[in-house]
């Protein structure tokens, strides 16, 4: 009898709370909703590198950022890592398919899937005019390649006229076939078509969006446009300096400062979620019709978040909740996963790291030595188990650098260039509206965190600690030279 298949459906900037099963007052999300009823969703899942190049390298070797090396963004860093998700489960007897975002160098560098249709997006790095041929997207990204087949050389994403960090939305100017997120399930379902009936599979749908450009079809901005939407979170710690510098650029960190464009955005990021969930339902029904939704098991992420103008913030990298927090769904038949807890919530801190052991756990390979990550299916099986009592998250972005220490009912920040601190009682205060760095009452609890925070650090290569103390403003760049175990 052939194994189960395994279906990872991946994101890009998804954050954790925007579903309808997860509470969220104005997003619909139907199929989404339908795969979390069928499993178990985990409401305490979070990137613990927020950004897209360091999120895929967790997903991709289930090692941390320390072992991973990428703390921060940069392009055309070479992707060499010996054990790959996909690589162990095609060395498992698994066929192993990628459709969409990769994002690794070289663009085509398949990190052990038998096969790769890519389409990553657009990216600065791989469109200035200095690119190698084989390493422009204009030849190596195959949506690319095959929307200028289909609508002439001079077709692009950027005819809409957004940018893809941009929090500026309109809707898909040409005919919805040709979208990403289309194009995408277009090439799964193909997939399905002509894969071996007798071989177990694996099958990464990698999806673009809600990730900008918020260019979702004319008819999903429709859904929300005459709604009254629930305002971004604003709490009482903001500083507002940069906002107001920087509120009337198109693609700032911050968002726009204009009310009305604020809701244009949240519009367009609501439309892109739910047209993005359409077509999941697009893939979903194709299963059932050829009699593998049955026989799949299901997981379901991001690679991070969205702050949506939250705090005054746009894009992610940074340590709240908005960036980092990501949807995590694990989803499957009871015959597949026997004694899988349905419509159930697990409560645990799961990371990315975490998607690469559970996947070879249930396919019963061996889980390679280099991963930090830990299995997740005994939580799947038994909501009330735990694999980790905090993560420590950071970001290398400049000014803005970060790290974190976040558990089931708090989170510590520390800013690194500057020294500043922040703490949330995120049980009580889930959206981070009141920074309790300075209440009596937190101080025993803050310095626990501080310390473990230290401890996380001690010995890192950029020099964050000094004598157990976190020292602030030390060069920080977004590769670490060498792994931790080496100082």
């Amino acid at each position: 009898m052939k194994k189960p298949n395994i279906i990872l459906i991946m994101t890009d900037q998804l954050r954790g709370d925007c579903m309808g099963f997860a509470g969220h007052p104005d997003v619909k999300t139907p199929y989404l909703d339908t795969l979390a009823s069928r499993g178990v969703s985990f409401d305490h899942a979070y990137s613990a590198c927020p950004s897209c190049i360091a999120a895929r390298a967790a997903l991709h070797t289930g090692m941390s950022q320390e072992h991973h090396r990428r703390v921060g963004y940069e392009d055309n860093i070479p992707w060499d890592y010996p054990n790959t998700l996909a690589g162990e489960l095609s060395r498992a007897g698994y066929y192993t398919q990628c459709v969409g975002k990769m994002h690794v160098h070289p663009l085509r560098n398949y990190l052990g899937f038998h096969n790769v249709e890519l389409h990553d997006g657009y990216l600065h790095a791989a469109r200035v005019g200095n690119v190698p041929y084989r390493e422009s997207q204009y030849v190596a990204d195959d949506y690319f390649y095959w929307l200028k087949q289909e609508l002439g050389a001079d077709a692009d994403v950027t005819d809409t006229g957004l940018e893809c960090n941009s929090w500026v939305a309109r809707p898909w100017i040409y005919e919805e076939k040709y979208h990403p997120t289309n194009w995408v399930t277009d090439r799964c379902l193909d997939f399905l078509r002509r894969k071996d009936p007798r071989q177990p599979f694996f099958l990464m749908a990698s999806y673009l969006r809600p990730h900008p450009p918020f260019d979702a079809p004319a008819c999903y901005f429709d859904l929300y446009k005459d709604k009254e939407l629930a305002p971004p979170a604003l709490g009482d710690w903001e500083d507002t300096a940069y906002f107001q510098e920087n509120g009337r650029v198109f693609d700032s960190k911050c968002g726009p400062s204009d009310p009305e464009l604020i809701r244009q955005a949240q519009i367009g990021y609501y439309a892109c979620v739910t047209h993005l969930d359409h077509q999941i339902g697009r893939l979903i029904q194709a299963l059932v019709e050829q009699g593998e939704y049955e026989n799949s098991l299901f997981v379901f992420t991001s690679d991070h978040g969205e702050e949506l103008c939250d705090h005054h913030f746009f894009r992610k990298s940074r340590p709240y909740q908005g960036s980092c927090r990501i949807p995590m769904i694990i989803s499957a038949d009871e015959k597949v996963l026997p004694g899988i807890r349905r419509n159930r919530i697990c409560h645990s801190v799961v990371e990315l790291r975490d998607v690469m052991p559970t996947l070879l756990d249930f396919s019963g390979a061996a889980i390679p030595e280099s991963v930090d990550g830990q299995s997740m299916l005994p939580m799947v099986l038994d909501t009330t188990e735990r694999i980790r009592p905090y993560l420590h998250g950071e970001h290398s972005y400049g000014e803005f650098s970060n790290h974190w220490i976040v558990t089931e009912k708090d989170k510590y920040i520390w800013h690194s260039m500057s020294g500043e601190e922040q703490y949330f009682v995120l049980c009580e205060d889930p959206h981070e509206l009141h920074d309790r760095i300075d209440d009596d009452s937190c101080q025993e609890r803050i310095a626990m965190l501080r310390t473990v925070l230290a401890e996380e650090l001690t010995g890192r290569p950029e020099g964050f600690t000094e004598g157990g103390v976190l020292t602030p403003g030390q060069p920080y760049p977004t590769y670490m030279q060498q792994p931790k175990e080496e100082f």
